[in-house]
C-alpha cells in the first residue's frame, strides 16, 4: 500500500556513536593489557629460558593457526562491509528520489492502513500454503494481525510503492519499535542479499528500529543471512512463522 504524505526524515541515532567508543575503549585496554603481558612474558623468559624455549614450542602451532584464521576472515568481512555500504548508498539514492518526488507531488494528507479487524480465528494459519493463497497485502495484514495478537500496539500496515523497506510498524510490549519487511515468496524464491541490502539500508537509519525483522514464506540465501547476520537484522522463514503462528514459536522480536 502506498503512503502519501511526508516522507521520514532520516535522524542520526546515538548508539553508533556510543558502540564506536565502546570499541575503541575495549581495543585501549587490550592493547594495554597486551603490552604487559609481553613484557612480563619476555622477563621471565629471559629469567627461565629452559620453560620459556618448551612454552614457545608448545604454543607456536596456536598462534600460527590463529593467524591463518584472521587472515582467510578478512576478505569475507571486507565483503559483508561492501554490501553494507552498497545497501545504505542505494537506501540513501531512494530517500532522496521520494524526497523529490514528494516536492514535485501536490501535498495529501498522509494516509495509513489501519490493521482490518480479523474474522473468528483468523489469527493462525496452520502452513506456509496458508500465507502464498493470500495476495502480497493480505500477507502483511497477517503479519499485523499476530503483532496485535502477541501484544504490539500502535500496529500499522505501511508497505507499498515508497514504503522504504517497511511493510509493518509497531511498537512491542516492552516499548520497542520494531520493523517488519514481508516477503511473500515461493519455495524455490530465496530472499537475496539484495533484498536484505535495501532493508539494512533504511530500517535503522531512516525507520529508526529497534528490532528489524524479515519475514518470509520462503528461506534466505547464505550471502543474505551473513549480511543480516552483520547488520543485526532478523531472519525469520518459513517454518518459524507457521510456529509463530501456530503459538508454537518465538516471535521476530523475541
Amino acid at each position: 500500500m502506498e503512503v502519501d504524505g511526508a516522507s521520514p526524515e532520516p535522524r542520526g541515532r546515538t548508539y553508533p556513536m556510543r558502540r564506536t567508543m565502546f570499541v575503541l575503549a575495549v581495543i585501549g585496554v587490550l592493547l594495554c593489557g597486551g603490552f604487559l603481558a609481553v613484557r612480563e612474558a619476555a622477563r621471565w623468559a629471559a629469567e627461565h629460558p629452559g620453560p620459556a624455549t618448551v612454552v614457545s614450542v608448545v604454543a607456536l602451532p596456536f598462534v600460527v593457526a590463529l593467524v591463518v584464521v584472521a587472515i582467510r576472515g578478512m576478505p569475507r568481512l571486507r565483503e559483508l562491509r561492501r554490501a553494507a555500504r552498497a545497501g545504505k548508498a542505494e537506501a540513501e539514492a531512494e530517500v532522496a528520489l521520494a524526497a523529490v518526488a514528494e516536492e514535485t507531488a501536490p501535498a495529501a494528507p498522509a494516509v495509513v492502513a489501519p490493521v482490518a479487524e480479523p474474522e473468528p480465528a483468523a489469527t493462525r494459519w496452520g502452513s506456509v500454503e496458508d500465507f502464498l493463497a493470500m495476495d502480497a497485502y493480505a500477507f502483511e495484514q497477517a503479519i499485523a494481525h499476530l503483532c496485535e495478537r502477541d501484544g504490539c500496539r500502535n500496529v500499522e500496515v505501511v508497505g507499498g510503492a515508497g514504503d522504504l523497506g517497511a511493510d509493518v510498524l509497531a511498537t512491542t510490549a516492552d516499548g520497542r519499535r520494531i520493523i517488519i519487511q514481508c516477503k511473500r515468496y515461493c519455495a524455490d524464491n530465496k530472499v537475496g542479499s539484495q533484498d536484505m541490502q535495501r532493508f539494512g539500508g533504511t530500517c535503522y537509519t531512516v525507520h529508526e528500529a529497534d528490532v528489524a525483522a524479515v519475514v518470509t514464506t520462503s528461506a534466505f540465501t547464505e550471502p543474505a543471512a551473513d549480511y543480516a547476520d552483520t547488520c543485526g537484522i532478523r531472519c525469520f522463514d518459513g517454518d518459524q512463522l507457521v510456529a509463530w503462528s501456530n503459538g508454537a514459536g518465538r516471535t521476530p522480536w523475541g
